[in-house]
């Protein structure tokens, strides 16, 4: 009995298609674009998360300043020691690798090509803290450091646009008026936060201090912690260590900051599902316009078949089945504009997901979800106009003209 009442509604709807595709489109608008939105949604999420990730796992940043700047109107907060390095490795338990930084940007040159990139003076410990392989080469040892030569690592994208398709192990470029000899490549890691993270030159701490910065400051510390640690108590044991090296007495501000980069992953990664569910709210809207739209043109198919209404209740037809057969009409339209939806949700996070840079993550659950949602809204706004065929007089309807 209810395949046959599938059959009619079916039958139904073919009998009038182009009515049929103009009543669904609401409904295929509404899970064609909370599909999109979530999926994306998704993608960006996934990218946010791959991002920071790649900028060290377990990694705390410690700057001068407040904030991301280095203060506010008042005196400027003054720069690390290497001397509070080696404090925070001695002193500090649970930190796997401390990694001091000095920074400057420069004109890089080789040949007739030219570079403007950032030097960064680190210590091998670096390579520790971020975890990141080399392509080739090698890094420089304790007596280049010591030393301060002027060697380098050099990131992929300073490779493409310095060396081509050349090998640059053992070749020399400028940088300044300083002549750096490659040992190494870093493998290829893409964007990372903000910026490019291989566009970069790795150099011993040393050289860039003295050829570059002309100072002994560090501009910022690279803590990685150890898993088996917890990383906000290792943050509050070098913030209490911190305050005392730099003389902040009790009451006073920090003129430090340290940064999670876990907490900071968790927080884009939360902003993000956030805007994700406020974008496939609003696109859900659509969805109500389409189950109208479908209670709109059931009413009018309930006018339009009376008299046939009625020439069933007449030879025995009892009015479940005269509901059930409006009903079910009303639910294949929904799935059908579901189904429709689904697959053109699919095409358009399939092409749009690289053109603005987030990968494309097919979730099978918010798939499930749309489509039942399309259902469910066949059977709530089909069912005013079925119970309404369904509580038809056969002597009124057989006399309806």
């Amino acid at each position: 009995m209810f395949f046959t009442t599938i059959i009619l509604a079916v039958r139904e709807i073919r009998r009038h298609l182009l009515r049929s595709f103009l009543t669904v489109l609401g409904i295929v608008i509404g899970v064609a674009a909370v599909v999109t939105m979530v999926t994306l949604g998704q993608g960006a999420t996934a990218a946010v998360a791959e991002q920071i990730s790649s900028l060290g796992a377990n990694i705390l940043q410690i700057r001068p300043g407040q904030g991301f700047g280095r203060g506010g109107g008042g005196a400027q907060a003054p720069d690390f020691a290497m001397e509070d390095v080696e404090a925070i490795e001695e002193q500090i338990a649970g930190v796997r690798a401390v990694a001091p930084q000095a920074q400057a940007s420069a004109l890089a040159v080789r040949n007739a090509a030219n570079w403007q990139t950032t030097i960064n003076g680190t210590t091998t410990q670096f390579f520790t803290a971020q975890q990141w392989q080399l392509e080739s080469g090698r890094v420089w040892n304790d007596a280049e450091e010591q030393a301060g030569k002027a060697v380098c690592v050099i990131g992929n994208t300073v490779r493409q646009n310095l060396f081509r398709n050349d090998d640059p192990i053992g070749e020399r470029f400028r940088i300044r008026d300083v002549a750096c000899e490659v040992i190494g490549t870093l493998s290829a890691r893409g964007q990372g936060g903000f910026q490019d993270q291989d566009d970069v030159v790795l150099m011993p701490i040393k050289a860039v201090q003295r050829r570059f910065s002309g100072n002994r400051d560090i501009r910022f510390i690279m803590v990685a912690v150890d898993d088996a640690y917890d990383t906000a108590s290792v943050q509050s044991q070098i913030e209490t260590l911190l305050r005392e090296r730099r003389s902040i007495g009790p009451g006073e501000q920090d003129n430090f900051n340290i940064f999670d980069t876990r907490q900071i992953s968790e927080t884009l990664q939360g902003t993000t599902r956030i805007l994700t569910a406020v974008m496939g709210a609003v696109a859900a809207v659509s969805l109500i316009v389409g189950g109208i739209g479908i209670m709109n043109i059931m009413l009018v198919s309930v006018t339009e078949r009376t008299r046939e209404v009625g020439i069933r209740l007449a030879i025995g037809a009892v009015a479940s089945e005269v509901l059930m057969q409006f009903l079910v009409e009303a639910v294949v339209l929904a799935c059908l504009g579901g189904l429709i939806g689904l697959l053109l949700a699919l095409v358009v996070t399939f092409f749009l997901a690289p053109v603005i840079q987030v990968p494309f993550l097919f979730d099978p659950q918010i798939n499930l979800i749309a489509f039942s949602v399309s259902a469910l809204i066949g059977i709530v706004f089909g069912y005013f106009p079925a119970r309404r065929a369904a509580a038809l007089n056969p002597i009124d309807a057989l006399r309806h003209e």
